[in-house]
């Protein structure tokens, strides 16, 4: 059996897109294809439906998805357990977060985690997004839940552990400010606050620099803090993207947030380093998956 396609069939069950999968994996779509391919060959039916709009698992691929899932978490385990070992490393796991909806789901999953480690400290901790990787590069996090898309070469991106809407923040005298729902197009002319810091190929998947019109949107980056963002967006200073878990942890009298009816919502996933990640943490990062991976 050939590693290389079942690693390829795990991460296209996970991400349903070959150009994502071939990211993740630093190949081509080409040979994404081709390893998808061999493998059924080898398993004797199709695992996945292609269409030119969308990719799907067939019954025969979430059954192979589900059986095969554990075993390659396992063998992974296992060599990380060793090297731990080969390393004396202690038995503390350290987690990061970017969102307070992002810290909720790591809590649970720090709580049942404890409970099956109880010789394995958790500590968690905040990540800000305008210095994402620091910390995990500096090794003081083993593991961090963070908005993807995350494209870093010694950076491995897990599953999906949260979907949460996109939204518009603005002030609530803004001329958006009484709509149900909105589009791309209506941020023609407007002035994008960003938090600074941000890398150039986030900023192009959440924050396009054109309308499908072809209207310009002006980007403006003033601050290194979302607190003072949504200040200046509260004070009529500009509009911002945002998830729609601000409605509900950064509300303010004088900001309203819209809902986009032409973006995909912001995607949440663990993250690690790919030299480096341990057996505690794989276990971490399975325990996730098993609480709070959406469902495909």
């Amino acid at each position: 059996m050939n590693w290389q396609e079942l690693e390829t069939f795990l991460v296209l069950a996970e991400e349903l897109h070959f150009g994502r999968t071939a990211d993740r994996l630093h190949v081509s779509r080409a040979r994404v294809s081709q390893m998808t391919q061999a493998l059924e060959r080898r398993v004797g039916g199709p695992l996945f439906e292609r269409t030119s709009r969308r990719v799907a698992l067939t019954p025969l691929g979430r059954q192979l998805r589900e059986d095969l899932g554990p075993h390659c978490h396992g063998i992974l385990e296992a060599v990380a357990k060793a090297s731990n070992t080969a390393r004396g490393t202690g038995e503390v796991l350290r987690v990061g977060f970017s969102s307070p909806l992002a810290s909720e789901r790591v809590m649970t999953v720090v709580e049942a985690f404890r409970a099956s480690h109880p010789r394995c400290e958790v500590q968690i901790r905040e990540v800000h997004l305008s210095d994402r990787y620091s910390a995990l590069r500096r090794g003081e996090l083993d593991l961090q839940v963070i908005e993807l898309p995350v494209d870093e070469p010694d950076l491995t991106v897990g599953p999906v552990l949260v979907r949460d809407r996109t939204m518009l923040a603005v002030s609530a005298s803004h001329r958006l400010a009484g709509r149900t729902s909105i589009s791309i197009e209506d941020l023609g002319d407007e002035n994008l606050r960003l938090i600074d810091g941000l890398p150039g190929y986030f900023q192009a998947r959440h924050i396009p620099d054109r309308t499908p019109a072809g209207r310009p949107i002006h980007h403006s980056t003033t601050t290194k803090y979302w607190q003072e963002l949504l200040a200046l967006v509260a004070a009529g200073e500009g509009v911002t993207i945002a998830a729609a878990q601000g409605t509900r942890y950064y509300p303010r009298p004088n900001l309203v947030y819209v809902p986009f009816h032409d973006i995909g919502p912001f995607e949440y996933a663990l993250i690690w380093r790919t030299a480096s990640v341990s057996a505690k943490a794989l276990a971490f990062a399975r325990m996730a998956v098993e609480k709070h991976a959406p469902k495909a």
